[in-house]
């Protein structure tokens, strides 16, 4: 892609972010979760020798008779932090884009919204047998190059020994440890795909250890030909990251196969983030990601309301 048309399709990003997004979105700006801000926030339970007395919610203590803090909101010096998924698999596309378009997209629209509110973001991005790292940095020029080397990289080329998705989320666990919001953008396939839903993946603990300190996100990009195969007879299957090549006939009996088992890979998916306790946003290829993401945040405000109200009766 040449410089001039990486700067287009930049702007039409931002454009896309600031007005249409945030059309949908009323004008909230307040990322893409509800969480972490300079104001008050929820009352949890004091932790001796590790919270501070002088946030002590006094109002609730006396209710309950037992010692609690408030926590604060940041919503500045806070970093935001993405393991972009650019591998091999990322380069599959049948609907109006390809998978690896959304991952950029998916990043550019946090990535957007989090320096309007004055958040560092940097990316870890996998990318053939590496896993880059793109520093975090505020303002529009920071994010504008970092988008920018996301769409220069080269399509993923076959590789004996790849870094998996586990790997990846360690290494963002590693990154730094200023809380702030981390964001996973892939599709979640394995090499060896589990089909019991309930099996834990590869994946789960890193996740896990990575939301017991931060925000997460889970992005999961996916095209409508991972869920189902059209009906055309003999094709020749090429696997993006292996480079080997099978030829199968697709009788009625191997797309039903398929389709049973594409979906157990999802479910699984869906109940390990579950487990894990973060947030997910599904993107498909043949859907508007915008109108995607914006329901996705309203409803995720909804429910943090929701939250909200029935602590404060509670307590």
């Amino acid at each position: 892609m040449s410089a001039s048309t990486a700067e287009q399709a930049l702007r039409k990003l931002e454009l896309t972010v600031t007005r249409r997004l945030d059309g949908l979105l009323h004008g909230a700006h307040q990322g893409l979760l509800p969480g972490a801000g300079s104001e008050a926030g929820d009352s949890r339970v004091y932790v001796p020798g590790e919270d501070d007395v002088r946030r002590m919610d006094w109002n609730v203590t006396a209710r309950t008779t037992v010692p609690h803090v408030r926590d604060l909101i940041a919503d500045r010096e806070l970093e935001t932090w993405a393991l972009a998924d650019l591998s091999a698999s990322m380069d599959f596309g049948t609907a109006g884009t390809d998978k690896r378009d959304l991952v950029i997209s998916a990043v550019g629209a946090i990535g957007f919204l989090s320096s309007r509110l004055g958040d560092r973001f940097g990316a870890l991005v996998m990318h053939d047998e590496f896993i880059h790292r793109m520093p975090a940095r505020t303002g529009r020029p920071a994010l504008y190059g970092l988008l920018h080397s996301l769409m220069d990289a080269p399509r993923g080329e076959p590789v004996p020994d790849p870094p998996d998705l586990a790997e990846g989320i360690e290494v963002l666990a590693a990154t730094r440890r200023r809380r702030g919001m981390r964001l996973i953008v892939s599709d979640f396939l394995d090499a060896r795909p589990e089909l019991d839903p309930d099996a834990e993946r590869p994946w789960e603990r890193p996740v896990r250890r990575l939301a017991a300190r931060h925000q997460v996100l889970a992005v999961e990009v996916i095209d409508p030909r991972e869920l189902e195969l059209p009906d055309v007879g003999r094709v020749a299957f090429a696997d993006p990251e292996t480079g080997k090549v099978r030829e199968v006939h697709l009788t009625p009996k191997v797309r039903q196969a398929y389709a049973e088992a594409a979906e157990l890979q999802r479910e699984g998916t869906r109940r390990a983030l579950r487990r894990a306790g973060i947030a997910h946003l599904v993107l498909r290829t043949d859907r508007d990601w915008v109108f995607d993401v914006a329901q996705f945040v309203l409803r995720q405000r909804r429910m943090s309301h929701v939250a909200r109200k029935a602590h404060g009766k509670v307590t």
